[in-house]
């Protein structure tokens, strides 16, 4: 009768172990530590992974965040270029419909630039008609209207970044924020926030630290579905490479330092736990505020 691998595997008759006292350890010179390489492994084809995590917050008794995440790996003989789409869109809060409007704003704008954008995938040999600047600025105007329409009378902030390969485009409208986070625990705003206290700010009429506490600082003077005409920040830069992208509403950084916030992407083990670290500091610290974060790293 035949026995399964492993049955077999299990009768094999152990060989005896080499007894500790048997073992000799000798240290390596300075001179051949130093002639040692270490093998590191390359991931191929890149690839764009990242976490995502929402919450009501304390204070609301619902949700007007609305967000979306999306990652495609492509690889072949003579490219490698990772797609991400990841957006982050704030229903204005006192409005109504704020749910309508953001949920709008980042399905319309996610559609606009997918099917514009795949088919350039599918084919490269295909050449696109516009700019991936002017895509964003396209797919912007089109969640202007479509905002408009669904929710007549409400609004939305906006904050999107389109990754292909290296280098990311950002579309930003209102006070969601972009930040660059490096592997040491510093990293920068990519965003600018379109809020009067920050334009006070910018100005010099107030300190930061008056901004901070603010009783109207959360009066933005763009968003979408507020007025007819729409000047979105629109800009291209280098992705993170070593470190990661974040985007969030501001229910995360208006209750959060940017040294919090910075130290628990990087000291986290993973995106998913970073994003979720972040959500519960931000409702340890009040969660006065709808919560949306993602937390975005490339994999070379």
């Amino acid at each position: 009768m035949k026995k399964d691998i492993f049955t077999r595997l299990h009768l094999k008759k152990a060989k005896p172990a080499i007894p500790h006292s048997d073992i000799n350890t000798i240290p390596l010179p300075e001179s051949q530590i130093e002639g040692l390489s270490v093998n590191v492994r390359r991931i191929e084809p890149q690839q764009l992974i990242y976490g995502c995590a929402q919450s009501i917050g304390k204070q609301r008794d619902h949700n007007e965040d609305c967000v979306f995440a999306l990652s495609i790996a492509i690889g072949g003989e003579k490219t490698s270029s990772p797609l991400g789409l990841y957006v982050v869109a704030d229903g204005m809060g006192g409005h109504q419909y704020g749910e309508v409007a953001s949920s709008a704003a980042a399905r319309t704008l996610s559609g606009y630039v997918l099917k514009r954008f795949l088919p350039y995938l599918v084919d490269p040999s295909s050449s696109m008609d516009n700019s991936i600047q002017d895509l964003m600025r396209s797919a912007i105007n089109d969640a202007q209207r479509a905002v408009t329409q669904a929710a007549p009378g409400s609004g939305t902030t906006l904050t999107a970044a389109l990754v292909l390969g290296q280098q990311m485009t950002i579309g930003h409208v209102g006070d969601s924020r972009a930040y660059a986070i490096h592997p040491d625990g510093g990293g920068e705003t990519l965003t600018r926030d379109h809020s009067l206290v920050k334009r006070l700010e910018e100005l010099g009429q107030i300190s930061p630290e008056e901004a901070a506490v603010h009783p109207q600082r959360n009066v933005l003077y763009r968003a979408l579905g507020q007025g007819e005409v729409l000047e979105p920040d629109i800009f291209t830069a280098t992705f993170p490479l070593s470190g990661y992208l974040l985007l969030c509403s501001d229910g995360l950084w208006s209750v959060l330092t940017d040294s919090i916030i910075f130290k628990l992407v990087t000291t986290s083990k993973d995106l998913q736990s970073a994003s979720q670290s972040l959500v519960d500091a931000a409702n340890e610290a009040g969660g006065p505020d709808n919560i949306s974060v993602i937390v975005v790293q490339m994999k070379t």
